[in-house]
């Protein structure tokens, strides 16, 4: 990939990604080393830390987990539709993304490789510096690993075939989309031998400071890229790996993982850390940082319910409808459903203060339409999301897809009746029958279907379903996919090869002989 340095990279270090619980005015005045004072920096841990940070900055702006990027992940899935009148938005979950028109999904490229960048800087550079603590050195070093992977995560998941950086170099040709996830394995193989398992205990200029990749987010997203890959048997010992280290359980209150009440809980393994009190209010829209940029998310007003958001993502009928599918064990409702969705429902529901059916009592289409609760602010003092600066941290990571990831592989290697016991750990918390009692002695062919539900329930609106309809297969079962476009009438637009993005034509005009994605 041949980088414009002014328009992808400058300002590198400008910026840093708030890791803790406040920042100081000075930790965002930082040196740029694209400039003359480059031959000044790298010289000591404290240059390494701010190295780091500037890695997770690419983390906070549009092309990521701003806006971007859960838009790209969401709304290919059958849990998740799009009636935006942007276009690039809209198309996103019409499988119609536009090769020359590369909003939103070319943003999230060209920002991937900006973090990937960072953190290669990282890797090249602190190496060389003299720590007086060699612990911060590996963890520095792990972060950068753990970045660099799951930056490069997200451009292989999304766009197959791309370059690989692993050093500084003005080029870097397209690799197969096997040698892309080999090098995700790769890096998160090294972060997970480097990182510690929280930063509670070190000592050093990271002490105490949360937010920080650890062991068990290189752990989990290393059995991820296992799974990815149709991996089991190495998925499957890696998420073990990940349970037996014993930090991580549920949280009592599913609602809990979408808020800013209880952010990095013992449920969280990673997530984005945005706050509306650190930095300035300027919006990080991308390009090169600024010190006014603030710290915060427009996924609120992107996602949020008309008249409080924009109202560009809006839950599916199917969703709803499945969730009313099994009660609890005290005949009520999956509870999920209320954290998941703002609806009519009977006995009413609040947002923002208001009540929703007074609310769109004069719409009969707004009455009777569903809407995104996910990541909203609706329990503060907020009135609505147009200030675009929402803080909720982006929980990229939940123990619970560790828990049902785990079960899918023990599913897949011939341990269907060991699945069940992980399946319940995620239907305990919210009150779900025992499933070894309502559906005993599934086969294999079955457990998978039940997995496909319970994932289906347990994660909406969070970026994880399209990724299992592609993983699983789906699309190309033509069993499966008519029942896609019954579920959600966007799937009768998909075309084989449009699960992934297009390739930018801008990396294709800067690299010559880079390849479109098929049916591009």
């Amino acid at each position: 990939m041949k980088y414009k340095i002014y328009n992808y990279l400058a300002g590198f270090f400008s910026l840093a990604i708030i890791t803790t619980a406040c920042v100081n005015d000075e930790d965002l005045i930082q040196i740029d080393p694209n400039n003359s004072a480059v031959d000044s920096f790298w010289k000591t841990d404290s240059d390494a830390l701010k190295g780091v940070n500037a890695a997770y900055g690419s983390l906070l702006t549009d092309g990521t987990y701003m806006r971007s990027t859960p838009l790209l992940l969401d709304l290919k899935g059958d849990d998740a539709r799009s009636n935006s009148p942007w276009g690039a938005m809209a198309n996103v979950g019409r499988f119609n993304s536009n090769p020359s028109d590369a909003a939103i999904y070319g943003w999230a490229y060209e920002t991937y490789y900006q973090g990937i960048f960072r953190a290669n800087q990282v890797l090249t550079n602190v190496p060389g510096i003299n720590f007086e603590d060699s612990a911060l050195k590996d963890r520095i070093l792990g972060q950068a690993y753990f970045l660099r992977g799951l930056y490069l995560f997200h451009a292989v998941n999304m766009f197959k075939n791309v370059p690989v950086p692993t050093d500084i170099a003005p080029i870097y040709p397209q690799k197969s989309e096997a040698e892309g996830w080999a090098q995700v394995i790769d890096d998160f193989k090294m972060a997970a031998e480097l990182l510690p398992t929280s930063y509670t205990s070190v000592s050093g200029l990271d002490a105490g400071e949360k937010g920080r990749a650890t062991k068990g987010a290189a752990l989990g997203y290393l059995g991820k890229a296992y799974l990815f890959t149709k991996d089991f048997i190495n998925a499957r010992d890696t998420f073990k790996a990940v349970i037996d280290l014993g930090v991580y359980s549920l949280v009592s209150n599913y609602r809990d993982n979408f808020t800013e009440t209880n952010e990095n809980n013992s449920e969280s393994l990673f997530e984005v850390q945005f706050s509306r009190e650190a930095g300035g209010v300027d919006l990080g829209w991308g390009g090169a940082p600024a010190s006014g940029w603030g710290k915060t998310s427009g996924r609120a007003i992107t996602y949020g319910p008309r008249g409080f958001g924009f109202t560009d993502v809006q839950p599916t009928r199917i969703l709803f409808n499945e969730f009313h599918e099994e009660l609890t064990v005290s005949g009520d409702v999956d509870p999920r459903l209320d954290a998941t969705m703002f609806y009519n429902k009977p006995g009413g529901m609040q947002l923002y203060g208001q009540d929703f059916a007074t609310t769109y009592a004069s719409n009969s289409g707004d009455l009777n339409d569903l809407f995104c609760r996910k990541y909203q602010n609706s329990d503060g003092q907020k009135v609505d999301e147009f200030d675009w600066r929402s803080g909720i941290n982006e929980r990229l990571l939940r123990y619970a897809d560790i828990l049902l990831m785990y079960a899918e592989c023990l599913n897949e290697t011939a341990d269907t009746p060991g699945a069940y016991t992980y399946i319940q750990m995620v239907r305990d918390r919210v009150n779900l029958p025992n499933l070894a009692i309502t559906k005993p002695n599934m086969t294999q062919p079955q457990m998978r279907e039940q997995i496909g539900h319970e994932r289906f329930l347990e994660f909406p609106l969070e970026g994880h379903r399209f990724d299992d309809i592609r993983r699983w297969g789906w699309l190309q079962d033509p069993v499966k996919l008519a029942w896609l476009k019954s579920r959600d009438a966007e799937f009768n637009s998909y075309s084989p090869g449009r699960e992934f993005f297009p390739i930018p034509q801008l990396e294709r005009d800067n690299n010559p002989g880079t390849s479109q994605n098929d049916s591009y």
